[in-house]
């Protein structure tokens, strides 16, 4: 009875959001809001095995995780708007899963802000120019070339 009763409560909750958002626009469905949280999933869990993987590794006091996950989230995102704008044909749920789910969970710049903050208030001055210049040149450098691949016959 009380399996019964949970998807019951869901299907009421579900019902309504999704009446709610219809009513402020007809781009967000039920389907749409869940693509992006399965993709969030997704890309949320990615990145906790990724940064952890590299933290493991290479860590030595650089937030080297955060680093990789945001010049690889930065490709990525280049590589994939690019394919989804400019090259391929493909249902705009795929930028809602990928881009929106994926990608948003996937990329840390909050992370990034507070790695650097911590570096700054240890007094790691040098390693904390270093996420910010590296991150931010990193992450442009890899979004165009994930542009220019896309973008190649």
């Amino acid at each position: 009875m009380h399996g019964f009763s949970f998807i019951f409560i869901i299907n009421i909750v579900c019902w309504n959001i999704n009446k709610y958002v219809y009513n402020i626009s007809s781009n967000y469905s039920m389907i749409n809001i869940l693509i992006v949280g399965i993709g969030g999933f997704l890309g949320a869990v990615a990145r906790y095995i990724v940064a952890g993987w590299f933290i493991q590794r290479w860590s030595m006091g650089f937030p080297t995780g955060t680093f990789v996950i945001n010049v690889s989230g930065s490709f990525l995102i280049g590589l994939l708007m690019t394919l989804f704008t400019e090259r391929l044909t493909v249902n705009p749920q795929w930028r809602l899963l990928l881009v929106t789910g994926f990608l948003g969970a996937y990329t840390t710049f909050s992370t990034f802000e507070h790695e650097t903050g911590v570096l700054v208030s240890d007094g790691r001055f040098i390693l904390a120019a270093l996420n910010v210049i590296g991150s931010v040149c990193a992450g442009f450098i890899a979004m165009r070339l994930g542009e220019a691949i896309a973008r190649m016959q």
